[in-house]
């Protein structure tokens, strides 16, 4: 009886591609990944203008037309003041950083959910979609700045260079790191909580009277709580910053703090519940 040769067994190797390590940030993973910030922020750009006859123009013109709102309503009815400065330069200072707060929070806080096609067929730092699309609100910053640099020039607006050079990057840090973190949060909750796309609106929309855009913080001398409620906002001490070179009035460091205390928490908060959930999101998105 002749003896079968025994079947030769094989073994498949199956690879798990997953995230690394349990660092809040992977800062070597997202390097790896850099070119995707690339290819998902010019991406969202050109997206956002596409078909658009003004194009890039509307990254200008939208918070010229705020400013033309604010200054022939709100500040002729209310007569806001405005530090020494015209209101129109004093009020388009915060929309600069208030719309890249939100827009890179409205942004990112659907992006998860937009890119769910992406999601589930190929692994990637998850952060970097949102991240992309905070970057993304820097694009219409920096028209926009090229404006109000016009504004200052047209008004003849002294500048303290010295305190520029420092205050515009931190004021422009503070906003990336407030936004990054509330808005990975919202994109993470996004996945789960669908009625988060209708909260995001009105939660930005509310936030702008709770931020110091269109009117000083001088403005509320004897309510101390309003002023600490307002120092809970990120913004505060973004805003505060961009307006030190061109405004001269003594900052109230403690108000500072606790708002830059705010921004470093929120960002810690959102990316920590990013990372716990980023798992599920191909599941659920």
């Amino acid at each position: 009886m002749e003896e079968t040769a025994p079947l030769e067994e094989t073994t498949r190797h199956y690879e798990v591609i997953e995230p690394t390590g349990n660092k809040l940030v992977n800062w070597k993973e997202l390097w790896h990944f850099r070119e995707l910030f690339y290819f998902f922020t010019w991406r969202d750009i050109k997206v956002k203008y596409k078909q658009t006859v003004l194009g890039f123009l509307w990254a200008i013109l939208q918070p010229i037309f705020l400013v033309l709102i604010f200054t022939f309503f709100f500040n002729r009815a209310l007569h806001l003041p405005s530090e020494g400065l015209p209101y129109s330069v004093f009020a388009f200072s915060g929309l600069l950083l208030w719309n890249i707060f939100s827009s890179g929070v409205a942004n990112a806080g659907n992006s998860m959910v937009s890119n769910s096609h992406i999601i589930k067929k190929v692994y990637f730092p998850r952060l970097i979609i949102p991240v992309s699309a905070v970057i993304s609100a820097l694009f219409d910053f920096v028209l926009s700045l090229s404006v109000f640099i016009v504004m200052l020039l047209y008004f003849q607006i002294p500048v303290n260079f010295t305190e520029l050079v420092y205050c515009w990057p931190v004021a422009i840090l503070l906003t990336f790191i407030g936004t990054i973190g509330f808005g990975a949060g919202l994109s993470a909750l996004t996945v789960k909580y669908r009625d988060f796309r209708y909260i995001i609106p009105f939660l930005i929309q509310a936030l702008l009277f709770l931020t110091p855009v269109i009117y000083p913080v001088s403005m509320l001398q004897n309510q101390y709580w309003a002023k600490y409620v307002l120092a809970l906002n990120p913004m505060y001490s973004a805003i505060t910053f961009f307006r030190l070179p061109l405004i001269e009035f003594q900052t109230d460091h403690q108000l500072l703090l606790i708002s830059i205390t705010s921004s470093v928490v929120l960002f810690v908060i959102g990316i920590f519940y990013f990372k716990r959930t980023e798992m599920y999101f191909a599941d659920i998105a």
